[in-house]
């Protein structure tokens, strides 16, 4: 029996309407692409802060230190006879001026890295377990930078340093450059994924986005 028009312009409108069904993987594109550009800027100043903090600043300050690195500075570690002579070096106002810079540029870099490198890794990384395991250096690195940054301002202020505080504030410095090397690895890593995992982490995004739209 023929159709009728009605029926067959019924059944090309229902076809139509069914095709679309595969397309909602776009969406998951769409937000990698949206936070590969919060990424870029982001990353971008907080290297010009590194280079800003560590390489400008601190660097200048041992015009006021007799030549002396800043405790920052030192990757290895102090003792305490290295605090006494840096104390005795700096006067009143160098050691606010180094207090100032840990209050500013020390807290904005620590800070804008992390939300770079923790975006970075949220959008590489399908897996919650592996992505947890990236996160863990960078959120131990701010704490222990800020941390720091008050350890080593206490220390200054001290006429006769205490051999414990310092050694916090040393042990801290060693690890805040440990916990940023790993940081810089975890984000390696996160970018450069085995497939499989990579493509975990676009599944979840659009099904994400597919709940957020149903």
């Amino acid at each position: 029996m023929g159709k009728t028009r009605a029926q067959i312009a019924r059944k090309h409108a229902t076809g139509a309407t069914a095709a679309p069904s595969p397309l909602p993987a776009a969406p998951a594109r769409n937000k990698q692409g949206n936070g590969t550009l919060v990424i870029v800027p982001a990353a971008i100043a907080s290297l010009l802060l590194f280079w800003y903090f560590h390489l400008l600043t601190l660097g200048q300050m041992t015009q006021l230190s007799g030549g002396l690195a800043m405790p920052d500075m030192m990757i290895g570690g102090y003792d305490t006879g290295y605090v006494q002579r840096l104390h005795g070096e700096m006067d009143d106002d160098a050691r606010g001026q180094l207090s100032y810079l840990h209050r500013t540029a020390g807290t904005l870099f620590p800070l804008i890295f992390a939300f770079a490198w923790l975006l970075l890794v949220q959008l590489n990384t399908g897996r919650r377990w592996l992505r947890w395991v990236l996160w863990s250096p960078v959120i131990l690195f701010v704490v222990v930078d800020l941390w720091e940054n008050i350890a080593i301002d206490t220390v200054l202020a001290q006429a006769t340093a205490d051999p414990g505080a310092v050694m916090l504030a040393s042990t801290l410095t060693v690890l805040r450059w440990v916990l940023l090397a790993l940081s810089l690895v975890a984000g390696a890593a996160a970018v450069f994924l085995p497939a499989r995992l990579r493509a975990s982490a676009e599944v979840s995004a659009g099904r994400g986005n597919r709940a957020a739209s149903g």
